[in-house]
C-alpha cells in the first residue's frame, strides 16, 4: 500500500514540476517574442528612415525573424510533449 502512496505522490510532484516548466517556459517564450518583433520594428524603421529603403534588408531581417520565432515555439511545445510522455510513462 505504502508503494501505491509513493508512486502517486512522485507522479503529482513530477506533474507539479512539469506544469510549472511549462509555465516558466510560455513565459520566457512570450518575452522573447516580445523582444524579437520590438527589435525587428526598430531595425525595419532605422533601415527605411536611413537607408531610404533597403529593400533586402528587410527582407532578410523578416526571414530571420521568421525562422527564430519558428524555433521559439517549436522547441517549447517538443519539450512540454516529452515532459508530458515522461510524466505519463512515469505514472504508468
Amino acid at each position: 500500500m505504502k508503494g501505491i502512496l509513493v508512486i502517486k505522490f512522485s507522479a503529482v510532484v513530477v506533474v507539479v514540476v512539469v506544469v510549472v516548466v511549462v509555465v516558466v517556459v510560455v513565459v520566457v517564450v512570450v518575452v522573447v517574442v516580445v523582444v524579437v518583433v520590438v527589435v525587428v520594428a526598430i531595425v525595419v524603421i532605422v533601415v527605411v528612415v536611413v537607408g531610404g529603403g533597403g529593400g533586402l534588408v528587410v527582407v532578410v531581417v523578416v526571414v530571420v525573424v521568421l525562422v527564430v520565432l519558428v524555433v521559439v515555439v517549436v522547441v517549447p511545445v517538443v519539450v512540454t510533449v516529452v515532459a508530458v510522455v515522461v510524466v505519463v510513462v512515469l505514472v504508468e
